[in-house]
């Protein structure tokens, strides 16, 4: 079996950081594949593509072209976790299992709880204007309540971050591509036919957690809230998002 781990906005498969190894380690049977969307990572040099149904669609050409057949398990946050919602409702036959970690989805979840209203200046004029050491503080600071608490944590996180920015220079024209995109993105109204599981950070400083608490009520899924974690919740507590997929397993 193959796990797809799909990142956000902007970032890309080398933030996924310890995470990943550690969930390799957890299902050391199966396959892990971590993938950039266009205009990130290793494909920074691409555009990004102008729907998240089109994102959707290069996932799943891509890991054919990689060989790795379905059905496959996405574990998704954030834009990562609307690609997903709109595979899973074009493609249902080719997933058997799909995890969303603190997503938003119109029209389900208002506009001031997909992005809360106080980061709205910030995170527009840095993510566009400033310098690639800001946006990347500024990210790491409504996304992480872990590198909030010690600069001995925040600090290595923040070199790493700016040097994949530095080694991949994601383009103003792509920043906008790709927030359009999720923007624009209109979920359907029914819960997608595949096996669903919903987590997210109670302490979330970027989207409001009552977005998935919204829809999970609304889907008749299942929700796990983490008491201390925030939007990025593999890098706040990596340990209980493996937890939480293998119980659902289990279960």
């Amino acid at each position: 079996m193959t796990w797809v781990l799909l990142r956000g906005l902007m970032r890309e498969s080398r933030h996924w950081g310890e995470f990943a190894t550690q969930f390799q380690a957890a299902h050391p049977d199966e396959d892990i594949v971590t993938l950039d969307f266009p205009g990130n990572g290793v494909l920074y040099r691409e555009t990004s593509a102008s729907s998240v149904q089109e994102m959707a669609e290069f996932c799943r050409h891509e890991l054919k072209k990689r060989d790795y057949a379905p059905p496959y398990q996405l574990l998704s946050v954030s834009l990562g976790a609307m690609v997903a919602v709109a595979w899973a409702d074009a493609h249902p036959e080719e997933l058997s299992r799909v995890v969303l970690i603190n997503t938003s989805l119109a029209p389900h979840n208002p506009f001031y709880h997909r992005l809360r209203p106080k980061n709205y200046p910030a995170l527009l004029f840095i993510m566009l204007f400033g310098s690639v050491a800001k946006r990347e503080q500024l990210i790491l600071c409504v996304t992480s309540t872990t590198s909030k608490q010690s600069t001995t944590v925040a600090e290595p996180i923040l070199k790493q971050w700016q040097a994949y920015a530095e080694s991949a220079p994601i383009s103003v024209g792509n920043i906008w591509r790709q927030l359009r995109a999720a923007l624009c993105y209109r979920a359907p109204a029914q819960k997608p036919s595949v096996a669903l599981l919903m987590l997210a950070g109670e302490q979330d400083d970027l989207v409001n957690p009552q977005c998935s608490i919204h829809l999970a009520k609304k889907w008749q899924c299942e929700l796990r809230l983490h008491p201390a974690a925030g939007h990025d919740l593999p890098l706040d507590d990596a340990t209980w998002v493996i937890q939480q997929v293998d119980a659902d397993r289990i279960a």
